[in-house]
This record gives C-alpha cells, structure tokens and sequence, in this order.
C-alpha cells in the first residue's frame, strides 16, 4: 500500500507540479529573445539583399499564384504554402520583402521551439543559448527563412511534434499535448508531404523503445484521429485528381530531375547545410540520444533520426529534405555540452553565453560562408569571392547553371521577361488584346507575368502554362490565333504553325538560370497544322 501511494503521489506531482516549473518563465524569456534576433535577422538581410539589386525567387511567383486559386491540394506542393501567399499578401501586400515575412516569423519560431526543446529535454540557459544560437546561424535555416516557401515552416511543425512527446515522457497533460501534436501532425501533411516520413520515423523510433508507453492512450488514438481529419481533405483532392502529386515524384525520377547522391555524399552534404561547425552540435546529440545517459527518455529521437536519414537516403530524395529534424538534435547536443562543462564557471552561474570559444568560432565562420546561404554580395562581387575562398555551392538538379547557384540565380530575369510580354501586348490593336493568348513554358515565367505584367498593365489575359498547377487551371478560353509566347525553340520550328512568326525580344540575362535564356514571341494566324489538345501538353516536373 505504501509503494502504490507513493506512486500515485509522484503522478499526481507530475502532472500538476511541474507545469508550474520555475525554470519554464526563463526558459521563455531566453527563447524570445534569441526568436527575436533571428526574426531580426531575416528582416535584415531581405532588405540588404533588396537593396543590391536581388528580387523575387521563381517559386515565389508560383506560390503567389497558387494563392490566389486556394484549393486543397497541388501537384508539387500542399496547400499550406498557398495559403501562406495568400494570408501574406492580404496582409502586408505582394512586395518582395512582405511576402517573405511569414517565412521569416517561422524561422524565428523554429529558433523558439529549439530552445523549449532543450529546457523540456532538462537543459538551462546554457543550453538553450548554445542550441538556438547554433540555429541561428545555420545556413540552410537563413536561406529557408529568407525567401516564401513551404520549408520555412516545415521545422515548426515537426518540433512542435517533438516538444509535445518530451513534455509527455516527462509527464505532463497527455490529453493536452497529444491535441498539440495532432494539430501540429496534421497541419505539418497539408504543408509537406515529407511529414508523412517523419511521422513514421518517430512513430518507429518510439515503438523500439522504452519510450512507446506514450503511444498506447486514449488521448494518443485522440491525437493520431485528430491529424488524419485534418489531413484527409488533401487525400480526397489527390483521389479525385487522380493523385498528380505521385505523377509529379515518379516523373522527376524517371526524367533523373534530381541528382542522386551516393551515402557518402549524403552524409557529408548535412554538414555543408548545417554549417561543418555545429557538426559538433547535431552529432553529439545524435549520440547523446542513443546513448541516453545525459537526456532521460531521449533515445527514441535519436533512433528516429537514423531511421529518417535512411528513408530518405533510400528514396534519393534532396539533401535538405532532413533539415527539419535537426533543431531537435541541436538542443540534444547542447544539453551534451552543458553536462560535460558543468564545472565551469559560466554553466555554474547559468549564464547565456557559456561557451564563448565555440560561440565565437561559429559566428566567425557564419560570417564567412553567409555569401552561401543568402544572397549578400552582388553577383560579380559573389563570383569572385567564392572563386578566392573555393567555395561551391551545392547542386541538387541536374540543369545546368550559369555563374551563380540556381537559388541565386532564379532571382533574375523576371523584369525583362515581363517588360517584353507587356510591350507586346501594348502594341496589339484592341480587338486582338480581346484574343491574345499568353503562353509560357514554366511556371516561373507564368507566375512572374502574372504578379508583375498585370501590375504593369492589369487588362492583360491570364498567362497559360503547362507545368503543374497551372496546366490544371486550363487555356482559359485561348483560341491560338494570336499568341504571345516565351520559348527557346528557334523561330523556325513554328513556321508551319503560324503564318506570322515575329522575334519580339530576347531574354539573355546574364545571371539567369540558362533554359531562361529565350525568344518572345508573337504569333498570328493559327495554320491547320497547330492543333491543341490540352490533356497532352501536361507537363507535371
């Protein structure tokens, strides 16, 4: 009897002392802080690059459009990243840097939840500084954050996911943590398929474990439902659109879209992505986690980080695909550092910046490589600095590059692209802007007419493309007869489609990805030859 009731006692204080942690109001305090300096940070170094001359990045012109056809599902995305277009652009508007803000607020809320991770997981200050700071200056982190896309958000969810679990094992609300984690989950899948991968790492991880306890409750079968039903309306949409986000995966691996890269080279690229210093960082929690001395309850994230590393691996997918999961590692390895430096001077009095060598070396360094994650320098100035300090880029399609990185490089050419199309369209008597036709290769080019031509000239006709989601939102009513076109086929290749084919301009920016390197066209009077059936144009890549 006295056994069990000491028992129910430790329950009892475990679930209703300790979310009444003293050290929880600190633990917030410090996060916010270094949340704010990365949300700083971002803001900063959109503007800078604004300033010298670098503009929007060609998903964005994608995403924005997307937004403005909110549905539940995409060919090449999830309808998160819509939706954050389009609640940004509602908003702050649809300039460079306030389409950027959501991004930006995610990464200084992945640098938050960093730091909770390592105080829930038992870290002080100490920790928690080490492990945010070493986030902060993670170069896949500031590039992510910097531009709109759907990976600025991703960490959020999944550390989310990972907060919830730690704060379970270490006894808190199941019922409240498990809704957290299925809100987080399912959210997480409408923003990236490869969710769905982590979800199952995790789940493996926790079920080869001690730590599978957590999984068999009430509240976790609450949490599991909770996630399918949200979802469950990208199922349905992919079911009913006869799953072109399966079409989209297989046709990049059949036309070899992405370079595959041996384990070696896998292994190696997370340490370029993460900055090669805070290997010490990722590494040390990876085994610190497997070795479950220093953090209680904590082997089931480590074994989940292998089992995600080998899926991925497996599945030839991008290098950056694992970036997500590495905030969590990061606070592991700095609780590693706390506990092995616990007789210093700086960890015993609880200060924030207790390792000032290492601290100090990461943030030299960052400074070095910043030129690689955002885009600081002009493009001259960037060639030849990289050219003198050796270094490279990492390359993740197989289309050939000009003399900047295509991350760079999809930043140029929009404004003489949309320059052209809007002069051409200008020159159009009236009753041929009526039944102009705008078509492009790309969704890049599609979405960089849409966003900016219009501004220029608002009666312009929608762009029609072939690529993705724009092919599913169709011709718009386009007769062929009079065409407004941007390719790099040679004006020979269409004279037995039209009987008047006339060089507009030519798009040879020399910082541009080279496939933007094309003619603009304008064409009249549709030939018998010129036949359109829309289903065969589909180009899902």
């Amino acid at each position: 009897m006295v056994g069990a009731y000491s028992g129910a006692t430790a329950m009892t204080h475990t679930t209703i002392v300790r979310p009444a942690d003293p050290t929880l109001r600190d633990a917030l305090r410090v996060a916010a802080i270094f949340a704010a300096a990365k949300l700083a940070l971002q803001f900063a170094l959109t503007l800078w690059t604004l300033h010298i001359g670098y503009g929007y990045f060609r998903d964005e012109f994608y995403y924005i459009a997307c937004g403005r056809h909110l549905a539940w599902g995409y060919v090449d995305h999830g309808p998160i990243v819509a939706a954050q277009a389009r609640l940004g652009e509602l908003l702050f508007g649809d300039s460079v840097f306030a389409i950027r803000i959501l991004s930006a607020v995610a990464g200084a809320g992945a640098v938050f939840l960093t730091g909770m991770i390592a105080w829930a997981m038992g870290g002080r200050r100490p920790a928690q500084a080490l492990a945010m700071f070493g986030l902060i200056v993670c170069p896949q982190y500031i590039g992510t954050d910097g531009y709109l896309s759907m990976n600025s958000f991703e960490p959020v969810f999944w550390m989310t996911c990972v907060l919830a679990l730690v704060l379970m094992l270490r006894g808190y609300s199941q019922r409240l943590w498990w809704i957290a984690f299925g809100l987080a989950a399912g959210v997480g899948l409408l923003n990236k398929p490869s969710m769905a991968f982590f979800l199952v790492a995790v789940g493996l991880g926790l079920l080869a474990t001690r730590q599978k306890r957590v999984l068999f409750s009430r509240s976790a079968a609450v949490g599991i439902a909770l996630l399918i039903a949200i979802a469950l309306p990208n199922v349905l949409w992919q079911i009913h659109n006869h799953w072109p986000t399966l079409e989209f995966l297989r046709n990049g691996q059949v036309r070899h879209k992405n370079l595959v890269l041996g384990l070696g080279k896998f292994f190696l690229a997370q340490f370029s992505m993460l900055h090669p210093v805070n290997a010490l960082l990722w590494i040390t929690g990876v085994i610190s986690l497997l070795r479950a001395k220093s953090i209680r309850d904590g082997r089931w994230l480590g074994v989940a980080y292998l089992l995600f590393f080998a899926i991925m691996f497996k599945m030839h997918a991008k290098d950056y695909y694992l970036a997500a999961i590495y905030p969590a590692l990061f606070a592991a390895g700095a609780i590693a550092w706390e506990r092995r430096f616990a007789g210093s001077r700086a960890v015993q009095r609880d200060r924030i910046v207790a390792f000032p060598v290492f601290e100090a070396v990461l943030l030299v360094t960052s400074l070095i490589i910043l030129p690689m994650s955002s885009p600081v320098l002009r493009p001259a100035a960037w060639v030849r600095y990289t050219t003198a300090l050796h270094l490279h880029g990492d390359k993740l399609e197989t289309a050939s590059t000009g003399p900047l990185p295509q991350f760079y490089a999809d930043r140029f050419g929009w404004d003489e692209l949309t320059t052209d199309v809007v002069s051409t369209y200008r020159s159009l008597t009236p009753e041929d802007q009526r039944r102009v036709c705008i078509v492009v290769n790309n969704y890049g080019e599609a979405g960089a007419i849409d966003l900016l031509g219009h501004k220029m000239e608002p009666s312009m006709p929608p762009t029609v493309a072939n690529q993705n989601s724009y092919w599913m939102w169709g011709t718009h009513g386009c007769s062929w007869d009079v065409v407004i076109a941007v390719s790099d086929s040679p004006p020979a290749d269409f004279a037995d489609r039209y009987e008047s084919v006339q060089v507009i301009g030519r798009l040879d920016n020399p910082y541009a990805m080279p496939f933007e390197h094309k003619y603009v066209y304008l064409f009249r009077r549709r030939k018998p030859a010129m036949k359109v059936v829309w289903a065969d144009w589909k180009d899902y890549i």
